[in-house]
């Protein structure tokens, strides 16, 4: 009898063509950011906040991911970014393969840097590579601060944490330290950063890490 190890044969291919997708995109000095979260965090009102504070010194590009529909990507749009929006037929989350077919189909010799704005999910996304040189994971405050806890995989592979929503904090029993002593104990390498997208408070060391993070490209 012969067993097949699909899952750990699926891993192995997509972490091959991750890999692929990181150095070519370091060849060209392009950064890729993947950001995942629940739905309704704020990712992309996030992403536009960025793509504001960076107008001007880097051109901004967004892989907007979803099930269907295409209003991720003309916010984007609407907000200065290059944006292409990816339908994942049913699948929630982004994978390597994936992801080339969206630069591909991008087009990416006119960006900087690239944000996947992965399918809004705490489970599925943490799982696959998708070939990103960072990955950013949102924690609105309105879900909790026992999220670390539960869903702990998504923190661990995570280089930097948002806290967002910060302009709900008195609405909301939210504890802010205890949230990221839960998020350092998984990963203690993590960066943490409390912001308030609609309010656009706390973006400037997010972007001075940004911006560190292609200088070093």
């Amino acid at each position: 009898m012969t067993i097949l190890e699909l899952k750990q044969n699926i891993f192995k291919e997509n972490e091959v063509t991750a890999d692929g997708i990181r150095k070519e995109l370091k060849d060209k000095s392009k950064l890729m950011i993947n950001v995942m979260s629940s739905p309704g965090s704020g990712k992309t009102t996030t992403l536009c906040r960025i793509i504001e504070a960076l107008s001007g010194k880097y051109r901004v590009a967004v892989l907007e991911c979803d099930i269907d529909a295409s209003v991720d990507a003309e916010t984007i749009a609407k907000n200065g970014g290059k944006a292409i929006q990816l339908h994942t037929g049913g699948m929630c989350h982004m994978d390597a393969a994936m992801t080339k077919q969206g630069l591909d189909a991008l087009g990416i010799d006119d960006v900087d840097i690239i944000f996947i704005e992965n399918v809004g999910n705490l489970v599925c996304p943490a799982e696959f590579d998708t070939g990103a040189h960072i990955n950013l994971t949102i924690l609105s405050v309105p879900e909790g601060d026992d999220k670390p806890a539960k869903y702990p995989l998504v923190y661990q592979v995570s280089d930097v944490v948002l806290f967002n929503k910060i302009d709900a904090m008195e609405v909301f029993d939210f504890d802010i330290e205890l949230a990221k002593e839960r998020i350092l104990t998984l990963n203690s390498n993590a960066l943490v950063f409390p912001v308030s997208a609609k309010n656009k408070e706390g973006f400037e060391p997010l972007i001075s890490y940004i911006i560190k993070k292609c200088e070093e490209l």
